[in-house]
């Protein structure tokens, strides 16, 4: 019942904030996860990469979150798993609400731990808190990239299995969950840096071109093309 009321409470702070927007205010957009979303000083992240793309193609965009770096601001939380950020995540989503999640959140656990199950239920608890908050909110949810950071992360094609079942049951035209396939294509040999989990400039601007693609179909068209 706590919890009830307090999502209720930040959901009329969300309602709030959300009649004060302009119509013609830009789309906010929270990008969600780990150190795969945060970035890092050795690594590269796929954050500035999407936003200079969006805005270069017309689109009125504002990344919005607690974290600052990279240009952009996000609710990555390096070194943090799924679990974390669906119980961090809420009460910053209420303060600077977003139109659209990009939700790429599957590391920082251990193959041996047996994760996947937890995991997919802290995802779904994490969409359900959101979508409390704003019930138009479109979740592009992604399946993570792959790993060669072996047995460690074992369990990631599970997971992302796990994540299309969920989207597709939880996916509605009114309330949209969309999957984002990053592990497609994403090849670690080549495009992690030496750890074998963190993108390195092509493993981020892959990650950009899959994030554009799915924003594409759910963004309002652009304008005239920034030069």
């Amino acid at each position: 019942m706590f919890r009830l009321r307090t999502l209720l409470a930040l959901a009329a702070v969300l309602l709030a904030g959300t009649a004060a927007r302009s119509a013609a205010a830009p789309v906010r957009i929270m990008a969600v996860g780990d150190s795969i979303t945060a970035g890092g000083t050795t690594f590269s992240v796929y954050r500035p990469i999407l936003a200079e793309r969006l805005r270069a193609a017309g689109y009125a965009v504002e990344f919005v979150g607690s974290q600052g770096g990279a240009g952009e601001r996000h609710e990555g939380y390096g070194g943090k798993n799924i679990e974390f950020v669906a119980r961090t995540v809420p009460a910053n989503f209420a303060r600077t609400p977003a139109d659209i999640v990009l939700l790429h959140a599957g590391h920082n656990h251990f193959d041996t731990e047996r994760p996947v199950p937890g995991m997919l239920a802290a995802t779904e608890e994490l969409i359900a808190a959101l979508r409390a908050l704003n019930p138009r909110v479109v979740i592009l949810l992604g399946q993570v990239i792959p790993s060669g950071k072996l047995p460690k992360y074992s369990y990631l094609p599970d997971f992302n299995a796990g994540l299309a079942a969920l989207a597709a049951r939880l996916h509605t035209p009114a309330q949209p969950v969309r999957l984002v396939d990053h592990a497609a294509g994403f090849v670690w040999e080549t495009d992690t840096i030496a750890d074998r989990v963190h993108p390195n400039a092509a493993g981020a601007a892959k990650m950009a071109a899959r994030w554009f693609e799915a924003l594409q179909a759910v963004l309002p068209p652009p304008g005239p093309p920034v030069r």
